[in-house]
């Protein structure tokens, strides 16, 4: 309901509760990716999350909509890589329906995998962040690390 654009509701209210919210560590998610390698590609939809998400220093981005895993290196709204103050964005669309390939590799992509289901446990600390691409029985695809907040 009204979009996720400048200056939309959902915006808004982003960016309201950021400020009201201060955190260490602050992860967000919805459905589309805004970088994605994957069949549908990259969203610009929700590149307006994603600059009040940057601008408030959050720190991951958790998406669906591609069938597929993905895992980004931390970046600036724009595409820019950015390893100081730039948000990691996952592509995590290994749930069960039917995976698929992928397209043109995105920059800033640091792994891809369209063959293995599964889910991604992310830990949330007070100075830092890990998280563990846990394959269904039998898989043999797996991703793991952590990072600093900002």
């Amino acid at each position: 309901v009204g979009g996720c654009g400048p200056g939309s509701p959902q915006e808004q209210w982003l960016r309201a509760d950021l400020a009201a919210n201060p955190r260490s560590c602050v992860v967000a998610y919805w459905h589309h990716p805004l970088f994605s390698s994957g069949a549908h590609g990259n969203n610009g939809s929700t590149r307006a999350l994603w600059e009040a998400l940057y601008a408030a220093g959050a720190e991951l981005v958790l998406s669906g909509h591609d069938h597929d895993y993905e895992r980004f290196a931390p970046q600036r709204p724009d595409g820019t890589a950015d390893p100081t103050t730039g948000i990691r964005e996952f592509v995590v669309g290994t749930g069960g329906a039917s995976l698929r390939s992928f397209g043109t590799v995105r920059p800033n992509s640091e792994v891809r995998d369209g063959s293995t289901l599964g889910v991604l446990r992310i830990a949330l600390g007070a100075t830092g962040y890990s998280w563990r691409f846990i394959p269904v029985a039998g898989g043999t695809f797996k991703d793991s690390g952590s990072g600093t907040c900002h």
